[in-house]
């Protein structure tokens, strides 16, 4: 089983060189990495092509796109794995064996879907644990998902469900997993940390930022019919709480 790894990147020289290393790492032998860059000017692009001429299992494009989740869909489009996962340009996969258990998932049970937990980090300081938990199709009302980079998804779902909304400047995540999650597929949760995530996001950068997020979360949950609106946003944020607290 082929497992692709998108990592999309732009003006990311500072901390890819980590998420890199951590995908190179893996004891999974089958991964592709696939790189979208963004048309980088700040020595990202040099990385990138010194990191696929050393990796034969590296694929990248460089050039202007239009945002984070069109970016996204070039590299779903670009990759060939069975499987397709995301890890952002300063992210790290949390352990060597983290792909090696994900793709055991795939391998032992008939699933559609896997994913994790997350740990976010100031630093090497864990400031946030988002222990997620098995699916039940009714806590989609209740604002519950499970953390993005560590869903894992077959390729044919995509091609199923269809591409990230590209309307959504914040939120397209979240649209893609309530109609993923919501359409009857098979998941599986791994209970262990999956990806180590630096605080921060586009999403949470600002007051103006998380008031768009909760603007769009509203939008999408209206689009794909699950839940009471902002209730269920008021209940999505709500689940924040207790991940400060582990």
């Amino acid at each position: 089983m082929k497992i692709s790894i998108i990592t999309i990147t732009y003006n990311s020289a500072s901390t890819l060189p980590r998420a890199l290393a951590s995908v190179q790492s893996q004891t999974y032998a089958d991964i592709e990495h696939i790189l979208v860059d963004g048309a980088s000017t700040d020595g990202t692009v040099a990385l990138i092509e010194a990191y696929a001429a050393k990796h034969k299992n590296v694929r990248y494009v460089s050039e202007p796109d239009e945002g984070i989740y069109n970016a996204l869909n070039k590299g779903i489009r670009m990759a060939t794995g069975d499987v397709i996962g995301f890890l952002h340009s300063d992210d790290v996969l949390f352990a060597p064996d983290s792909i090696e258990h994900i793709a055991a998932a795939f391998e032992s049970t008939e699933v559609d879907v896997v994913y994790g937990d997350l740990q976010y980090c100031r630093g090497n300081r864990v400031v946030r644990h988002w222990q997620s938990n098995a699916f039940n199709p009714r806590s989609l009302k209740y604002g519950w998902m499970p953390p993005h980079p560590t869903v894992y998804v077959r390729k044919a779902v995509y091609e199923q469900v269809g591409p990230y909304d590209e309307w959504f400047r914040i939120s397209a995540d979240y649209d893609i997993i309530l109609r993923i999650f919501s359409s009857g597929y098979k998941t599986q949760y791994i209970p262990e940390v999956i990806v180590s995530m630096e605080v921060g996001g586009a999403s949470n950068k600002n007051t103006k930022a998380r008031l768009s997020k909760t603007q769009e979360d509203y939008i999408v949950l209206k689009k794909n019919h699950i839940g009471c609106g902002y209730l269920t946003v008021a209940c999505k944020q709500l689940r924040k709480i207790r991940q400060f607290l582990r």
